[in-house]
């Protein structure tokens, strides 16, 4: 999985002024925590985390505090419910000995076979959550869908991955193909003929 670096300053517990002067000056309120380390606060660049959460992909970040480097990911975000600024963000630190549970976007390749037969393709979901160690996590899942036939879909019980596990509900429909009203129009008139 790809990393990504965040260069953050240590904070101290502050009110809501403080909050508030903080994201004035184009900085985000955010919080590390996880096994091991006590609860970290500071602040990152809000032009820097947008290349974190600006991106359907997932990210192990490289947060530095004070010349220390820690892996995380980006646990929960809080958003602006006007503005879509992203107010706040919880960091989970991660390590390589443990697994990790991430949301990871789909990659859907190929050409069903029911589009080809005139069916409609519709993707419903444009990423699974996964647990894997953080060598066998992938930057992205690639799905073949190329069998896809008529009236027919693909769900997350379906798909298997080396060394990953999916934690998404197994009834988590990805994508289906389904007959059109013009498709079921024309074998309506063709029984009716026959």
């Amino acid at each position: 999985m790809q990393h990504l670096t965040l260069n953050g300053e240590i904070r101290q517990v502050g009110n809501k002024a403080v909050i508030k002067a903080f994201r004035r000056q184009g900085l985000v309120p955010c919080n590390l925590y996880g096994q091991g380390i006590e609860n970290i606060l500071f602040t990152v660049s809000a032009k820097e985390l947008k290349a974190l959460t600006d991106t359907p992909k997932s990210f192990i970040v490289d947060i530095v505090l004070d010349g220390k480097t820690y892996s995380a990911i980006a646990h929960e975000c809080q958003w602006h419910p006007v503005t879509d600024e992203c107010l706040h963000v919880d960091f989970l630190v991660v390590s390589e000995d443990k697994p990790i549970a991430i949301d990871v976007p789909l990659r859907l390749e190929g050409h069903p076979v029911g589009v080809q037969a005139g069916g409609k393709f519709t993707q419903l979901s444009r990423s699974l959550r996964i647990s894997a160690l953080m060598k066998d996590l992938p930057d992205e899942l690639k799905i073949d869908i190329s069998p896809l036939g008529l009236d027919k879909r693909l769900t997350a019980g379906e798909l298997h991955f080396d060394g990953v596990t999916i934690l998404s509900p197994k009834t988590t429909i990805i994508c289906r193909v389904k007959t059109t009203r013009a498709m079921q129009q024309a074998a309506a008139e063709a029984a009716k003929n026959a």
